[in-house]
């Protein structure tokens, strides 16, 4: 049974072994096309070319997530995240590499393979950092997790529960998640990605800032081996932040 998607992503360039440079490349490249759009004009043209002349694909990121988050709560409280993770299709066929996915075994694996990955991320936050002001907010474990198929693609969900409701504020909460060596993109298509409860929604705005690394910082992501130890400060720079701007809850009568 393999380790959590982190793991999987130091494996991922064994798959392009035998395919030409360029043709790597440009795989790399239309992967994570979607995810270069929500950054400058400029900066896509950067790390587009920086694939085209890289010797191969050895730079980071290795693997992408598309991220839905549900922002869960009542009364002027925020009481967790419900997770919609879809990972890339050679991330997704990597992740079943080896397991059962007959049609009569393929819900138990699915099973069992969403467990563990859900267990190895429980010792990375879940990937998931939550902040009052410069104050980390702490998490129960996550449960209800499930994984599914769309088309090529692996999608993870799963609930994160806050280890208390945790009071809103006028501007000082603020929501990332990335994988700290940035092994893996995750990031939100759009702000419509980023849910409010019905409730919250009354109350509070979100706003979402996008990533602004440096020329310098692109250069070195993209310079790093696969098997190159972590640099943990590497993707919270190419990781977007979502902010929560919420009124003061009315007074009961």
């Amino acid at each position: 049974m393999k380790n959590h998607p982190v793991l999987y992503i130091r494996h991922i360039i064994n798959l392009f072994g035998q395919a030409p440079c360029l043709v790597r490349n440009v795989l790399c490249l239309l992967s994570s096309y979607h995810h270069l759009l929500r950054w400058p004009v400029k900066k896509q043209c950067l790390w587009a070319l920086a694939v085209f002349v890289a010797p191969s694909v050895q730079a980071h990121p290795h693997s992408w997530i598309d991220m839905k988050t549900y922002i869960e709560g009542k009364d002027g409280m925020i009481t967790g995240f419900k997770m919609e993770w879809s990972f890339d299709a050679m991330t997704s066929a990597y992740m079943l590499d080896g397991e059962d996915i007959s049609s009569e075994n393929e819900q138990q694996t699915f099973r069992k393979v969403s467990a563990s990955v859900l267990e190895n991320m429980k010792y990375e936050h879940y990937f998931t950092y939550f902040y009052d002001g410069d104050t980390p907010i702490k998490y129960k474990v996550a449960h209800s997790e499930k994984l599914t198929r769309d088309r090529a693609k692996l999608v993870l969900s799963f609930e994160l529960p806050l280890s208390k409701p945790k009071p809103v504020t006028q501007d000082t909460l603020r929501l990332l998640i990335f994988e700290p060596g940035y092994y893996v993109d995750m990031a939100w298509k759009s702000a419509t990605d980023v849910v409010l409860s019905a409730d919250l929604a009354r109350q509070c705005q979100l706003e979402m800032i996008e990533p602004d690394p440096t020329p310098e910082q692109m250069t070195y992501a993209m310079s790093l081996p696969a098997d190159a130890d972590p640099d943990n400060a590497l993707g919270q720079l190419f990781t977007q932040t979502v902010k929560i701007h919420c009124a003061a809850v009315p007074a009961a009568k």
